[in-house]
């Protein structure tokens, strides 16, 4: 306003200078004035030009401190995964540590296994003949296992406890199957009677021939037919067709140790 007011004082002197001089002071006048309106042009330009400086500075300025952000969520970044490093570095370390030592297990774990084995195969050989060819084939699973190099020795170990698991199990249930039998040179199907590893039974499905394994001889024996029926019916209550109730079985003597 003050600019606008002095351009308007200076106009009035102007033209009344003017007038008061004749044409050739209105003709300087009018370089005057032009003049005038050129600088006033001038500082108008100027005057934007400072604006959009000013504007751009302070974009600048947002831009700065937008930076300045980033900049210290990197350095935060950049620390966490510093320390992600530092324990991955740890992790790997200890687990560089748990390979030599499983290495060094799995060294001394697979000779064990197979002796461990080795004993359950023998075992099964001298043991009670029930379930034989289903025991011998466990073992040799687990005997094939052993070999592959794809199964992990933990698996490995746990089939060999879990074959010995079976086999402690054997000795505390009572089962009837069917199966075949060597008899006098034929191949006979009958049925046994496993009570524990106490004592191995078997029955003819006619129920004409009854016997019992005698593990001190390693042979079966021929039963008299006073067991016919005992031998029968503990077969049905071994595989739930008749109410469990007391019955004679033979039950082998104890085996004297050798000295």
């Amino acid at each position: 306003m003050k600019k606008h007011r002095l351009k308007t004082v200076a106009l009035t002197a102007v033209l009344a200078v003017g007038a008061a001089g004749g044409p050739a002071v209105a003709s300087q006048l009018d370089t005057i004035l032009s003049t005038a309106n050129e600088v006033h042009d001038q500082a108008r330009r100027s005057q934007v030009r400072v604006d959009q400086l000013s504007d751009e500075a302070r974009r600048l300025l947002q831009d700065y401190r937008t930076v300045l952000k980033e900049i210290e969520g990197l350095r935060v970044y950049n620390r966490q995964l510093d320390r992600q490093i530092a324990a991955q570095e740890r992790e790997k370390t200890e687990l560089n540590e748990s390979i030599e030592t499983v290495t060094l297990i799995e060294r001394q774990v697979m000779p064990l296994m197979v002796r461990m084995v080795d004993g359950l195969e023998q075992f099964v050989s001298l043991d009670v003949p029930f379930l034989l060819a289903e025991r011998e084939a466990r073992v040799e699973r687990i005997r094939d296992l052993l070999d592959r190099a794809d199964i992990e020795v933990a698996e490995q170990f746990g089939q060999i406890l879990n074959a010995y698991q079976i086999e402690n199990e054997y000795g505390r249930t009572m089962e009837a199957y069917t199966d075949e039998i060597e008899l006098d040179g034929r191949t006979l199907v009958v049925d046994f009677l496993r009570m524990g590893r106490v004592s191995l039974m078997y029955q003819t499905a006619d129920g004409a021939r009854s016997g019992v394994w005698n593990q001190r001889e390693r042979r079966w024996q021929e039963l008299p037919a006073s067991y016919t029926t005992p031998i029968r019916n503990a077969i049905r209550m071994a595989r739930q067709q008749m109410a469990v109730d007391l019955v004679s079985l033979p039950v082998p003597g104890p085996v004297e140790a050798s000295q």
